[in-house]
């Protein structure tokens, strides 16, 4: 028995080195893009290469906040569609999760079965009716028609679903016998059950919003009404002849927010997607 323990913890030692090794590995592209932000024009091709920089140059900083490209305007664009986005997926993917894992109607596996299938199609294959449908209402150009086009998702309905799948349905059914109505149910029961997965829903949501490049390099054509991704590429210049501590300065300040929430709220994000593969 004494064996056992002994040999399941060199096991566990060395997962938690590999594990660690790993992480040094995934940190480190950061680490250097921070260190990159911080030197000067002419030490960012200085060969071989030191990983620490000789000096903190905020320019860099500076020359982005002040060339040409309205950086705090994009930012600002860019925080307005990522929010946007979240929240209103939170909203319409519980309320729809919730239907599909409680309530009975006809066509109920059918309907979820088609969002399933849209899952498959990449975002490519239906810009061009957005961009007609867009351009007919007069959303083209506008951050707030990004925005529009991701108030729901598949992947969050069936996220959301797959977690409530989980939860017992006793007390639910109890209000019901109760006299209470399916909206009183999710709002005073159902919903605040599932705080780590609309925690991992916000989370991916933000994630995957604050990263559009392919749907706001389509619709958004103005400077001042494009996204951060854009506006990297904006920064980095024709064949890439930017200066590139620039754009490493840009760079850092486009992917602080994201690693602030994903630091803040890891233990939900993995609890979430977790839970939401069991099965009750």
């Amino acid at each position: 028995m004494m064996q056992t323990k002994n040999a399941q913890r060199w096991v566990d030692r060395i997962i938690i080195g590999i594990m660690a090794v790993l992480g040094v590995f995934m940190v480190l592209p950061f680490a250097w893009l921070f260190s990159m932000s911080f030197r000067a024009p002419g030490e960012a091709y200085k060969m071989p290469p030191s990983f620490l920089p000789p000096n903190l140059d905020f320019r860099n900083y500076s020359a982005v906040l002040h060339s040409s490209v309205p950086f705090l305007q994009i930012y600002w664009n860019s925080l307005m569609v990522a929010v946007v986005v979240t929240l209103g997926q939170l909203i319409t993917c519980t309320l729809a999760a919730f239907a599909f894992a409680r309530l009975k109607f006809p066509g109920r596996d059918s309907i979820f079965f088609v969002f399933l299938v849209g899952l498959m199609f990449p975002a490519q294959v239906t810009i061009i009716p957005i961009y007609l449908g867009f351009a007919k209402v007069g959303l083209l150009n506008h951050p707030i028609g990004l925005a529009l086009m991701y108030l729901t998702s598949s992947f969050g309905i069936f996220l959301v679903r797959q977690f409530m799948q989980s939860q017992p349905k006793a007390l639910e059914e109890a209000a019901l016998m109760d006299g209470a109505g399916y909206f009183k149910i999710f709002y005073r029961i159902s919903l605040p059950q599932l705080r780590p997965a609309l925690s991992a829903l916000g989370i991916i949501t933000f994630t995957q919003t604050w990263n559009y490049y392919f749907q706001a390099r389509v619709l958004l054509e103005p400077h001042e009404a494009m996204t951060l991704p854009i506006a990297m590429d904006l920064l980095r210049g024709y064949m890439a002849t930017g200066n590139l501590s620039v754009v490493m300065a840009a760079m850092s300040m486009a992917v602080l927010p994201v690693i602030l929430i994903f630091l803040l709220a890891q233990k939900l994000v993995i609890e979430g997607v977790t839970m939401s593969g069991i099965k009750s």
